[in-house]
């Protein structure tokens, strides 16, 4: 896989659920965003639970835990380059690695993803 064709392939869902990892929660239309490229993407909740803990926690945890001081935005093209430079290298012991510690970077947004895939199921019409 190279640079271009992960872009191609993931970087507007990469760049849709980014929010959700800002200091201050996703509004409406940051959720509606979110669910309407997720569609676009056709990906099953398994999957997107995937994208969630290998391909965006990683990097995202990082900035958010930084002492950078306040952060209400990304930078879209440095986000990208750090998301796809960590992505091609997402193989064998690291990404075995970054399974395992997949449930650390993801719990300060785990309340705000599951209320996504709430969204998600309901849009979807999986939910009751």
């Amino acid at each position: 896989m190279n640079a271009q064709r992960l872009v191609d392939e993931r970087g507007d869902l990469w760049l849709a659920l980014a929010p959700l990892w800002l200091e201050r929660e996703p509004r409406e239309t940051d959720y509606a965003r979110m669910i309407a490229v997720i569609q676009r993407h056709d990906l099953t909740l398994q999957q997107l639970e995937w994208v969630f803990r290998l391909e965006l926690a990683p990097v995202l945890s990082r900035q958010q835990m930084s002492v950078a001081g306040e952060w209400r935005a990304f930078d879209d093209y440095k986000l990208m380059k750090q998301l796809v430079a960590h992505n091609l290298r997402l193989k064998g012991w690291r990404r075995k690695s970054w399974m395992l510690f997949s449930g650390l970077t993801t719990m300060m947004t785990r309340h705000r993803w599951n209320e996504l895939m709430a969204r998600l199921m309901v849009e979807r019409g999986e939910m009751p």
